[in-house]
């Protein structure tokens, strides 16, 4: 297994930093105050900061962790979640995985004692003992690299899985939230939109379909809930861009125009894409099933 699962790298270390290592201090300008990196959950009279918590409170109880010991975040960005995670959960241990150093540096400087924080790939983590529950909240975009076909990215899903599977307790929980391809052909200006976004700001990453998904779950976990959120996230992206709009010259500052220029390119096109179908927003939670 462990070559198999050597063989699906996904975007590279390299290609990881270039996006999120950025700068801690740009992102800051334009994410809610917890530096949460994914797409929120709105509901009527929410400001930003208060979408963001209502997503990590959801996603937590989707994964039924009370009572719970060992709790993996698979791609823990700023470490919202995994100290959301200890904040409601005083029993919990949650290690957290992480690609990019910005995000390392910053998650260690808000140290529990229940959270470890490590540089290190999915696939080369081997817990000591199995987990209760994983998280993967924005990274599976990352798993597989743009241009391979159908099978090679079912395959290299399938890897992330039984890894997933062999590292968790029985009937443990797997969440999962993740960009996903929608199901309407791509017109020309969408192309553009994709092409931009595949090259210039997430290189070597390309998201889900949902079927390979769910080939790649056959008989490794149970889908308990599976919902799609894209409006939410075409709103999250309205909301980063207004705000980053907002400190374009203190954004210019500290990362420079072109990159400032890019960002917003990037966030414009991402409304249009999940306005317009082309991308989606899956919400899913799964359960791990006896092999």
């Amino acid at each position: 297994m462990a070559s198999e699962i050597q063989e699906y790298q996904g975007a590279s270390p390299d290609a990881v930093r270039q996006h999120y290592d950025v700068g801690t201090e740009f992102y800051r300008l334009w994410l809610d105050a917890g530096m949460t990196y994914s797409c929120a959950l709105w509901a009527e009279g929410d400001d930003l900061d208060r979408a963001q918590r209502r997503k990590l409170d959801y996603l937590i109880a989707q994964a039924r962790i009370t009572g719970a010991e060992r709790v993996l975040d698979i791609g823990c960005g700023w470490g919202s979640l995994a100290r959301a995670i200890a904040d409601r959960h005083p029993q919990a241990h949650i290690t957290g995985l992480t690609l990019s150093r910005d995000q390392y540096d910053y998650a260690r400087t808000h140290p529990a004692d229940r959270i470890d924080i490590r540089l290190e790939h999915w696939n080369a983590h081997g817990p000591d003992r199995p987990y209760d529950a994983i998280f993967c909240v924005g990274a599976l975009e990352h798993f597989v690299r743009f241009g391979l076909s159908r099978k090679e990215r079912t395959d290299a899903y399938r890897a992330f899985l039984i890894h997933c599977h062999s590292i968790l307790h029985p009937g443990g929980a797997l969440v999962i939230q993740t960009i996903g391809k929608g199901n309407r052909p791509l017109g020309p200006d969408s192309l553009t939109d994709v092409q931009f976004l595949a090259n210039e700001i997430f290189p070597e990453s390309e998201p889900p379909r949902l079927a390979e998904l769910a080939h790649a779950a056959e008989k490794l976990f149970e889908f308990r809930s599976l919902v799609n959120d894209r409006l939410d996230y075409a709103r999250t992206c309205a909301e980063w861009l207004r705000r980053l709009r907002a400190q374009r010259v203190e954004a210019e500052r500290i990362a420079g125009a072109t990159v400032t220029q890019a960002y917003e390119r990037y966030l414009e096109a991402s409304i249009r894409q999940f306005e317009a179908e082309h991308l989606v927003l899956y919400r899913i939670s799964l359960r791990k099933v006896a092999t």
